[in-house]
């Protein structure tokens, strides 16, 4: 369960270093592909699905009780994939704060 999450925006979020510590959650990269593999790279065990349709085919088949931590560049993309999720009825979904600029400002691990 998370239980550092806060508001911002009227979206649950959390930070970088709260998903840096949590295991037992999803985590979905809403970017580009060229975004996923490059500068900034992506979260090991993210999963990309990129937002529009195919966020919204995932989202159709998702356990809409199991926690998901949505995260792309910024923070902005993964802000309205969680409001989309929670308007999908989904209760346990998240945005990380400041997304894969934060993450890579706290030289957290990242893939290519």
């Amino acid at each position: 369960m998370i239980t550092t999450s806060f508001m911002k925006d009227g979206i649950p979020t959390v930070t970088p270093k709260d998903v840096m510590n949590l295991k037992d959650v999803s985590l979905i990269d809403v970017r580009m592909p060229d975004e996923y593999i490059g500068e900034l790279g992506h979260i090991e065990r993210a999963l990309l699905t990129t937002l529009g349709p195919e966020l919204e085919n995932f989202l159709k088949t998702a356990n809409k009780k199991e926690p998901i931590i949505f995260v792309c560049r910024s923070g902005a993309r993964s802000g309205k994939a969680t409001a989309s999720a929670i308007a999908l009825g989904f209760e346990n979904v998240f945005n990380m704060e400041g997304g894969m600029l934060a993450w890579n400002s706290l030289a957290f691990p990242i893939s290519k």
